[in-house]
This record gives C-alpha cells, sequence and structure tokens, in this order.
C-alpha cells in the first residue's frame, strides 16, 4: 500500500473531495469522545462500581494521554507520513474503544480510556495535517476547512446528543462501540482513496529529550489543573504539579532551540499568526467548555431535563456552528483577512454567552437559551473554520503534522484548563452563596424549598462561572485582532497572508 502519491505537491489530488468525508469522519470520532462518555458516566460507574474518587479518572486518563501526546503524535505524522499514522491512529482507536466497550471493572475501563487518548494523540494531527496538505488552493482550502471546523467545533455538542440517546435507549457500552463502524468506514475510505503529496515527510531524526520534556510538561499541566478541581488551587500536589510544568515546558523550549531535528521547530509557533490562532483558539475553548458543562447540569439538574432532550437543546448550537463555518466563515474567508472573522466571530459567542449568564430557577429555553446557544454556534462556527486553515496555511509540509498537533493541543489543554477552572470557580460561588443564605436553608417549610434554595446556590455558581466564561471569549476576540494580521488567501505585499509564502519569517530570536 503506497503511503504517497507520486503527482507533485503542486498539483491536486483529484479524490481530494472524497478524502475529506473520511478525514472528517475520523475527526468526528475524536471530538465525539471528549463528551460523548460524559453523560454515560453516572451509568458506567453504578455498574462497574466505580468509586467517588476514581470517577473522574474516566474523563482524565483520556486527557492525559491525549493532550500530554499530540505533539510526539504530530511528528510521527510528519515521519511516518500521514496517511499511515491516520491508519494506525484509527485502527488503535477503535480497538481501544472495543476494550473500554467490554470493561468488566474500573481498571479495564481506565486503561481503554488511556489507550484512546493514545490513539486519538496519533489520528488527530494526521488527519488534520492531511488535510493540510491535501487542499492548497484558497477556495477549495476555505470550503475543506469550512466543513472541518464545523466538525471540530460541534462534535462535542454532537457527543452530548448521541451520548444521551446510546445511555437512555441502549446501554452506556455503546458510546464506546459506536467508535468501531466510525473507524472501519474511515480505514476503508483512507485505503482506498487519502493519498498525501510525494516527498512531504520529515525523516529526520526523533527528538527524544524533546519528546519527554514536552510530553512530561503537558501531562503536568493537564493533571494540575485536574487536581485543582478536586484537591484546591493551593494544595501542595497541585502547585507541586504546576511548577513541573513550567520546569519541563521551560526546558523543552531550551532543547528545541539547540537540537538539529526538534520536535517542534520554534519557526512554528512563533510566527505571528500561528501563535496567535494558538493562543485565541485555546482561550476560546475554555469558555466553550464551561458552557458545556454548566448548562449540561442546569438543564439535567435544575430543569429536570433527560439526558436525550438535554443533548437535542444542544442542537441549535450545532446548527450554528455549521452554518458559522460553512456558510460565512467558508464564504468570507477568501474575501477578508481571518482576523475580521476570528474577532467578531468570538464577539458574537461572547454575546450569546452574555444572554446565558441570565439563566434563573425557571428560565424560558425558547426566550434566553435557545439565542444564546445559536449566537455562541454561530460565533465559534465563523471563528474556528479561519483559525483551522491558518494554523496551518503556508507551513512547510515536512512541519505540517505538527503544525496540526499545536491546534490540537491548544484545544485539549484549553478544555481541561476550563474545565477544571470554572467547575472551581462555579463550586467556591456555590458554596459562598448558600454559606451566606444559610438562614434561608435551615427555615425552609418544605424539601422542595430546600431544594429549591439549593438549586438557587447552584445557579448563582453556574453564571458566576458563566461570566468568567464570557470575559475570556472577549479576550480571545482581543487576541485574534491584535496578533494575526495575516491579510486575504493569496495577496501579496503589506498586509498579505503571512501564513502562505512569508509565513516562516520569523524574528531573529528564533534562532
Amino acid at each position: 500500500m503506497s503511503q504517497t502519491d507520486s503527482r507533485p505537491a503542486t498539483q491536486p489530488d483529484p479524490r481530494r473531495w472524497k478524502a475529506l468525508i473520511f478525514i472528517g469522519l475520523a475527526q468526528l470520532m475524536v471530538v465525539l469522545d471528549a463528551t460523548i462518555v460524559n453523560i454515560a458516566l453516572p451509568s458506567a460507574q453504578t455498574d462497574l462500581g466505580i468509586s467517588d474518587g476514581n470517577r473522574q479518572w474516566v474523563i482524565t486518563a483520556y486527557a492525559l494521554a491525549f493532550g500530554g501526546l499530540l505533539l510526539f503524535g504530530g511528528r510521527i505524522a510528519d515521519l511516518w507520513g500521514r496517511k499511515r499514522t491516520f491508519i494506525v491512529g484509527l485502527t488503535g482507536f477503535a480497538l481501544a474503544s472495543a476494550l473500554g466497550g467490554a470493561a468488566a471493572n474500573t481498571a479495564m475501563l481506565l486503561g481503554a480510556r488511556a489507550l484512546q487518548g493514545v490513539f486519538g494523540a496519533l489520528l488527530a494531527p494526521a488527519a488534520l495535517s492531511l488535510l493540510a496538505v491535501t487542499f492548497t488552493e484558497a477556495k477549495e482550502r476555505a470550503k475543506a476547512f469550512g466543513i472541518y471546523g464545523a466538525i471540530a467545533g460541534g462534535g462535542g455538542a454532537i457527543g452530548l446528543i448521541l451520548g444521551g440517546f446510546l445511555t437512555e435507549y441502549m446501554n452506556w457500552r455503546w458510546t464506546f462501540f459506536v467508535n468501531i463502524p466510525f473507524a472501519i468506514v474511515a480505514i476503508v475510505g483512507a485505503v482506498l482513496v487519502i493519498s498525501e503529496p510525494a516527498g512531504s515527510r520529515n525523516r529526520n531524526k526523533l527528538d527524544i529529550p524533546g519528546v519527554i520534556l514536552v510530553t512530561t510538561g503537558l501531562v503536568s499541566l493537564v493533571y494540575g489543573f485536574t487536581r485543582a478541581e478536586s484537591s484546591g488551587w493551593t494544595a501542595t500536589s497541585t502547585l507541586a504539579l504546576f511548577a513541573a510544568a513550567v520546569v519541563l515546558l521551560a526546558a523543552f523550549v531550551v532543547v528545541e532551540r539547540v537540537v538539529a531535528a526538534p520536535l517542534l521547530p520554534l519557526r512554528v509557533i512563533l510566527n505571528r499568526n500561528r501563535g496567535g490562532v494558538y493562543m485565541s483558539l485555546g482561550m476560546a475553548v475554555i469558555g466553550m467548555f464551561g458552557l458545556f458543562l454548566f448548562l449540561t447540569y442546569y438543564l439535567q439538574v435544575v430543569r429536570g431535563y433527560s439526558p436525550v432532550l438535554t443533548g437535542v437543546a444542544f442542537l441549535p448550537m450545532v446548527a450554528g456552528m455549521i452554518t458559522g463555518s460553512t456558510q460565512i466563515g467558508a464564504r468570507l474567508m477568501t474575501r477578508v483577512p481571518a482576523r475580521y472573522l476570528m474577532a467578531p466571530g468570538f464577539l458574537t459567542a461572547s454575546v450569546g454567552m452574555f444572554l446565558l449568564t441570565h439563566i434563573g430557577l425557571d428560565t424560558s429555553y425558547p426566550a434566553l437559551i435557545l439565542p444564546g446557544l445559536v449566537l455562541m454556534g454561530l460565533g465559534m462556527g465563523t471563528a474556528f473554520m479561519p483559525a483551522m486553515s491558518l494554523a496551518t496555511h503556508g507551513v512547510e509540509p515536512r512541519d505540517a503534522g505538527v503544525a496540526s498537533a499545536m491546534v490540537n493541543t491548544s484545544q485539549q489543554v484549553g478544555g481541561a484548563i476550563g474545565t477544571a477552572l470554572l467547575n472551581t470557580i462555579a463550586a467556591s460561588a456555590t458554596t459562598s452563596w448558600l454559606t451566606s443564605h444559610g438562614k434561608a436553608l435551615a427555615t425552609a417549610a418544605t424539601p422542595e424549598a430546600a431544594k429549591a434554595v439549593q438549586f438557587q446556590g447552584m445557579v448563582h455558581g453556574f453564571t458566576t462561572a458563566i461570566w468568567v466564561s464570557f470575559g475570556i471569549l472577549v479576550a480571545a476576540a482581543a487576541v485574534a485582532f491584535t496578533f494575526i494580521n495575516a491579510g486575504r488567501p493569496g495577496t501579496t505585499g503589506a498586509g498579505a497572508d503571512s501564513g502562505a509564502a512569508k509565513s516562516d519569517d520569523v524574528p531573529v530570536l528564533v534562532h
């Protein structure tokens, strides 16, 4: 099976649109898995007898392996070839999913989740870098990344919907088994129609010190935020993990500056436009994951929605993301500079977030929650598409895998930070509110009245955290507008797309 195509790198692949179907399917599978297990977790916990202390590891085991190994996975894609890495990642992800669905105890389930993260870290950057080297013409690239951006942005919400249906009408194990048909179809498609340009691999020797430093550094960072959620921000273990992350990641940067073949060439991230994309995208994901978390709890616990109805409630957001990505972002990407899509997109999403700060015990879904979700979806969809494209546009083919991995790393680390940070803020705000309203709780005449007071405290915590998410989205818009100065794709001269011909003209400090 040939892993590359003999066609020149400048000649479009005639099967590129068919390839997009299978690349998108694989990306959907990975993104779904970040949220689909969340709704199934209570059922899995009861079935397998997982303790409350170990429950978080069902999510954390995946996040640690995935977030910690993404850069390594991107480099492997550049070294092995994206198609081969794509197929290996799909196969491993499917086998790990089968293991998770068949789990007989806690250890088996946690091991399966960690393996899913390992193979997801191979698969995600391989998929995005295949897209980057397959679509090179500006208008086609806009359409392709519009579809990919909609999948990346809306997949998490789709996971909530699918997780609700599978858990309520079938069994929690199907939230794992559902990945197997996705993977089989994508593998067959990859073998038959996906190819990559000849000469696009990076065959340099693998940077082992860099792999060790960045993997342990990212794992320490992600685990530190997870520990902060459970043990507190000032706990010795939390502070030690953050300190270790700073030291390890700083050492990684030093190593990358001096080795001959770095894992992450600093030219990839020190480019002004790509750096702006990675930073603003990570911040936006922090805010978006907060919304998923709190709105899910609000609808199920406070409003009494079933898992399925909760998933359906997110559908307008998914529709907004698809519309924003394919109809707004993709159509305007070749006409206006990326920052004029990303910054307004994040601001539009922040308006939706602002509406959701006004939820209460009996808030109307059509009057407030629905428009908030639609605006969130439209804004994120519009911003995600040019972000995905600009993050990989103009990168040398040998760096496509690692540049793609940085996109996924910013999202994954942002999601982990958002979940821990915002959950801690919400819990603290709820505790403070209940403490200050202790008399009302103590004098409640009926259990229903006491529950209403508790729910008010919970909603106060949610709205406090959503206010923080609102601020983070506004900051993401400011970063995108300030750092990203690329012009329209295909333009030249001043203000041109510095992610294109001049994408790697970085300051002297790189060397």
